[in-house]
This record gives structure tokens, C-alpha cells and sequence, in this order.
């Protein structure tokens, strides 16, 4: 490196110096600060000043959580769309537009049939899943009634 480049980033390693001393120097500060007696209220999860009910290992429906991973691959797979439709015209005159539209087509083909996965598995489908779910409880009731 040279001395000029050196010269440039001097700012840059000063600012960062500083920022690690601030954040070093407010946590030890708050720890020499802060007192330590701990009590039943302190340990109690807060809610929003709401008395917490029941316990916070509570079954939680993984639907939620599907159906927002798929919302999240959807979303960034039509965001990346955006930047090749922006410059279309651009590699078509370059000569690439075939190839370009056939990668595009192939992409959108891609997010076609993951959605029609997601849709034949039931993914999307949230009274069906749980009428289906229901119905299985139903006849393993029955099963041991029957036993």
C-alpha cells in the first residue's frame, strides 16, 4: 500500500477506534453501574405490562412459520426480477436478449411450480390443514375407544 492509501484510511481506522471504544466503554460503565439484586419481578418475562399467563413453552403452530418462509422466498426471488427487467432492452441490443428471456421465462417457471407445490402440499390452505389435522385426532379417538 502505498502512503496516500494509507493517508485515506486513516479516518476510517480512527472512526472505527472510536466507535469500539464507546461501545467498550458504556458496557463497563453499566456494569460498574448497575445493581445486582435480583427478585422475582425483575425475573419475570415482560409483556408489554401485562401479567404473563402460563408458561412461555407453549406449543407454537409451525404454519406460521412455513407460510413465512415461503412469503420470504417468493418476495426476494420477484425482488431479483426487477433488476433484469430494468436492463432488458439493454443486453437486447447487446444481442443477449434470447438468452436473457429464456433464463427470465425459466426463472418464472421455477416460481410457478414452487408455488403450485406449496399449494398442492397445502401450504397455503389453512382451514383445509386444519380440518385434516382435526379429522386424524377424530379417528385416533375412535381408535381408542373402539380398543
Amino acid at each position: 500500500m502505498t502512503s496516500n492509501q494509507i493517508d485515506g484510511l486513516m479516518p476510517v481506522v480512527i472512526l472505527m477506534g472510536f466507535a469500539l471504544l464507546l461501545f467498550l466503554g458504556g458496557h463497563f460503565t453499566s456494569v460498574l453501574l448497575s445493581k445486582k439484586k435480583p427478585s422475582h419481578m425483575k425475573q419475570t418475562p415482560y409483556e408489554c405490562g401485562e401479567e404473563p399467563v402460563g408458561t412461555a413453552w407453549s406449543a407454537f403452530n409451525v404454519r406460521f412459520y412455513v407460510v413465512g418462509l415461503i412469503f420470504i422466498i417468493f418476495d426476494v426471488e420477484s425482488v431479483l426480477m426487477f433488476p433484469v427487467a430494468t436492463i432488458f432492452n439493454e443486453l437486447n441490443d447487446r444481442g443477449d436478449g434470447l438468452y436473457i428471456l429464456l433464463v427470465f421465462l425459466s426463472f418464472i417457471s421455477v416460481l410457478l411450480e414452487g408455488i403450485a407445490y406449496c399449494w398442492k402440499k397445502g401450504d397455503l390452505d389453512w382451514v383445509k390443514s386444519f380440518q385434516v389435522s382435526q379429522k386424524r385426532n377424530q379417528q385416533k379417538d375412535e381408535k381408542k375407544v373402539v380398543a
